[in-house]
């Protein structure tokens, strides 16, 4: 008798979502092309790459190449995430909003609005100080940025700063779409694929610094053997858990007999994942953004402290890593509200008191994985950064790219697979309520 095919065609919905998630990054890729009106693209473009190495080639990257063209969506997403950094930490300093998170489905969207409304300042703030400092500089051959000084009336910093508010706010909705009707965070995809985006261009220019002779071979196939290293180092330690032993009591009929069922609580040894790097970034690109728009040396000082390969950057960097991974454990996971839920349903972990005992313990072992987590986030952040920037490569390549990029990638196939298990276990549960209805007729 031959075994049943299994049925491996991806469910409607999901197939639904996919494309619709693909669909609105392709719109993405396409508005980095449009260009902001007045501007010089020329000059634009060759001003950027002799600035590839610092906070404008950081900057550049996470808005897929869209600072180097200057396009509508030259401010990418940044200022949606640090507006929502802003709200995730008032959260637990101001009781107004720790109450409407507390309210549920109604507090997060009255929190998500605020989150807009801060969007939206930032974003003005951002274009107006951007726009100021492109009317007032000229690259080194002396050529102006700014084409057009004006529209009819309208001055270009006006006219700029409403474009690139709108594109941001145009990618805020175009995240919060992915997120609900598509898969995976939409958010994280669109720095994922502007990051991505960056990947062609910059093997090609390794190639022809290679065939140039600025580089040699040796070095550039350890570059890549380094990154591949890289990569199977953030799998590996992105799907590691650290599972708690966990044993469920129940009573037995007859002679009230106790059975034991065994299982385990996981905890993520990286709990925080990619948010951590993603906002530490966000932080400080926007003092050191902010730093390029004035002439004041105290500023410039700063400015240069602030750029990717200085001490001060990596310095803070590391700090805020440290900080957010923390931060954003203890405002996921509440090691009191599981250890209650755990006594409630008859659970215990073996050798400790159920309880307070129960929450200490979790909180002990969660604090144990979140310092090895940012250790570990903090060295792939970091090192590879330095490394390559001693190599003086002309594109921004760093360890914070390439854990955006696995573990943005790792969560949405995550989800990919859970639409596929619930398909599947729908499916089952369908055959089955088949097959009982045509035995009962």
């Amino acid at each position: 008798m031959a075994a049943p095919r299994q049925n491996i065609a991806i469910p409607k919905e999901l197939r639904n979502r996919i494309l619709f998630t693909l669909g609105m990054l392709a719109i993405y890729r396409i508005g980095v092309s449009v260009p902001t009106p007045g501007v010089d693209g020329a000059a634009v473009l060759d001003f950027f790459k002799q600035q590839s190495g610092g906070i404008f080639g950081l900057f550049n990257t996470f808005t897929g190449g869209a600072l180097q063209k200057f396009s509508v969506l030259a401010l990418g997403i940044m200022p949606y995430i640090s507006a929502s950094i802003i709200f995730q930490l008032l959260q637990a300093a101001v009781p107004y909003l720790e109450a409407l998170k507390k309210e549920g489905d109604a507090g997060r969207r009255k929190i998500n609005q605020y989150t807009r409304y801060a969007t939206v300042v930032l974003a003005l703030f951002q274009g107006w100080a951007m726009s100021t400092w492109f009317i007032n500089n000229h690259p080194q051959d002396g050529r102006a940025l700014v084409s057009q000084p004006f529209f009819g009336p309208i001055p270009f910093q006006v006219m700029t700063t409403l474009t690139l508010t709108a594109g941001t706010c145009f990618l805020m909705w175009l995240g919060e779409q992915i997120t609900e009707r598509g898969i995976g965070n939409g958010a994280s995809l669109i720095i994922f694929a502007g990051i991505a985006s960056g990947i062609p261009s910059g093997s090609v220019r390794l190639f022809e610094m290679v065939k140039s002779g600025d580089l040699s071979g040796i070095i550039a196939l350890s570059i890549i053997v380094g990154m591949v290293i890289v990569i199977g180092a953030i799998v590996f330690i992105e799907v590691g858990q650290r599972r708690i032993p966990i044993q469920y009591s129940q009573r037995g009929a007859g002679k009230q007999a106790m059975s034991q069922q065994q299982s385990h609580l996981p905890l993520k040894v990286n709990f925080a994942g990619v948010i951590p790097p993603i906002f530490a970034s966000s932080l400080l690109m926007f003092p050191a953004t902010i730093a390029q728009f004035t002439t004041s040396p105290w500023i410039k000082n700063m400015q240069q402290s602030l750029s990717p390969s200085g001490s001060v950057y990596n310095v803070l960097f590391i700090a805020l890593i440290v900080f957010f991974c923390f931060f954003y454990t203890e405002i996921q996971f509440n090691p009191t509200e599981v250890a209650d839920n755990l006594k409630k349903y008859g659970g215990f972990i073996p050798g400790i008191r159920a309880g307070k005992s129960t929450a200490d313990y979790i909180k002990r072992v969660l604090d144990r994985l979140t310092v090895s987590g940012a250790v570990y986030l903090s060295i792939v952040c970091i090192l590879p950064t330095m490394l390559v920037n001693n190599l003086h490569l002309p594109f921004y390549f760093g360890g914070t790219s390439l854990l955006i990029l696995v573990g943005v990638a790792l969560d949405t196939t995550q989800q990919i697979q859970s639409h596929l298990i619930t398909a599947k276990y729908d499916g089952m549960i369908g055959g089955t309520k088949i097959k009982s209805r045509r035995v009962r007729y």
